[in-house]
């Protein structure tokens, strides 16, 4: 197969001058044209994951343009095949779109419309290996023990070699890093990939945790042990095991408590409330705090020996805006997630969304980017899938939508999306949808939406 760092565009034609006419103009627009006489010769080089787009004759001797697409397909459901009918052939062209062909070209073609067709098709199959590259590392990440920390920037490669290297040695470990930047995510990786990994993984948030309830939620209670004790209650380090314990936000734990919390730290056993008898454990401890406990701890806000003790290993988790390479590809990332949950698809980040990503500031960190890949994938079509818009939450008129305009916004997106994938053919976005069909055409009329505007739509 020709190497090129152009889109490459297959030709098939048995006619001599319609190859050289079809690939000058193709060249002129930038793509690589690879010119064929006929389909058994670029079937014979056409290799998997091929990013350009095929063009063919159907017309022709030995295997015709039919033949071909359904081999194409029974190899690659997702390359596009752009079929060239003769004039007036118009029941030959429902027949190719029928078998999924990506679009046709009717002669004799004016060049401008050539190259649009070729312009969207190559842009599905940039998106659609896109995303089989990503579901491919879904799958992968899915296969490996343990959450996978994505990023391709030293910062990141560090931190997932520190996880990989911690996660095989018994010590308790502090996380430290801003609000939303993947503590929890660090926290589970260490643990699932440690031999602990079959074991309990028991997180709590000491900030979230009432300070009345918080040292019976820690380290349980006997019946009786106070007013409304009806019964003994097993509390989270002894439920967790043989396993882990996160404590997050542990700058908000009471003073008070963070004395008990060093005893256990030491001891490795806890006490229930009520009781005299220590239960020994057998776990680790990961800790994680949004600011500097040193600090805090010179400022009286933290216990010292309690900071000194879990000041073992210390991996700070960097912020987002600090490797800004990554985030498109997490965007990508976490589009797909989101798509495979609900089954729907999202267009490929353009030069505006991808500059739109860059130049935010991110102070949600990696979980402000997820919820906004979510909302692309949910609620993108409402928005003409503009991040900027999505990002801003004004530009639209509809603003601070409330939960039925959000329920709506989600609906119509639903609909645009199956009319799309099946080409305006209601019987078949009534059965992708789960709809009767009087009840789609009702739904549509309350969106303004119109089948007949999707019969030759340019959305993959």
């Amino acid at each position: 197969m020709h190497e090129t760092a152009e889109p490459p565009v297959m030709i098939i034609d048995d006619e001599p001058h319609l190859r050289i006419t079809a690939g000058q103009t193709l060249e002129l627009a930038g793509y690589a044209p690879l010119p064929y006489p006929g389909a058994e010769a670029a079937l014979a080089e056409l290799g998997d994951d091929f990013p350009g787009v095929i063009v063919s004759d159907i017309r022709m001797p030995g295997m015709d343009g039919m033949a071909l697409l359904r081999e194409v397909r029974r190899r690659d459901p997702d390359l596009p095949v752009i079929l060239i009918t003769g004039h007036g052939d118009i029941s030959t062209a429902v027949e190719a779109m029928r078998e999924g062909a990506w679009d046709f070209l009717e002669k004799p073609f004016a060049a401008e419309r050539l190259v649009e067709v070729v312009r969207r098709g190559v842009e599905k199959r940039r998106l659609s290996l896109e995303n089989r590259r990503l579901r491919a590392e879904l799958e992968a990440q899915q296969a490996a023990p343990g959450p996978r920390l994505v990023g391709r920037t030293p910062a990141i490669q560090r931190l997932a070699a520190m996880v990989q290297r911690i996660s095989q040695v018994e010590a308790d470990v502090l996380l430290f890093g801003e609000t939303g930047a993947g503590k929890d995510l660090v926290a589970r990786a260490i643990h699932e990939r440690s031999p602990r990994g079959g074991h309990p993984f028991v997180a709590i948030n000491c900030g979230a945790v009432p300070e009345s309830t918080i040292e019976s939620e820690l380290f349980g209670h006997e019946k009786g042990a106070f007013t409304g004790a009806v019964e003994r209650r097993i509390g989270k380090f002894e439920h967790a095991n043989g396993g882990t314990v996160f404590l997050d936000e542990i700058e908000s734990m009471p003073l008070a408590l963070q004395v008990k919390l060093l005893r256990v730290l030491q001891d490795r056993s806890v006490e229930r409330l009520g009781a005299n008898v220590p239960v020994p454990l057998d776990i680790r401890v990961i800790a994680a705090t949004k600011v500097d406990l040193k600090a805090a701890a010179e400022a009286g806000t933290f216990r010292e020996d309690l900071y000194y003790r879990l000041d073992v290993v210390t991996l700070p988790i960097p912020p987002l805006r600090e490797r800004r390479e990554d985030i498109p590809l997490l965007f990508q990332h976490f589009a797909v997630v989101a798509a495979n949950r609900s089954g729907l698809e999202a267009p490929p980040l353009d030069a505006a969304g991808t500059s739109a990503l860059l130049a935010h500031d991110w102070p949600g960190n990696v979980r402000e980017l997820r919820n906004l890949a979510e909302r692309y994938v949910l609620l993108g079509a409402a928005f003409d899938y503009r991040l900027e818009a999505l990002l801003a939450g004004a530009e639209s008129d509809s603003g601070e939508l409330a939960l039925p305009q959000q329920v709506e916004l989600f609906e119509k997106s639903l609909l645009d999306q199956a009319l799309t994938r099946h080409r305006g053919r209601v019987s078949e976005a009534c059965e992708r949808l789960g709809l009767p069909r009087k009840t789609l055409y009702d739904k549509l009329k309350k969106y303004g939406l119109r089948p007949e505007d999707y019969r030759h739509s340019d959305a993959p």
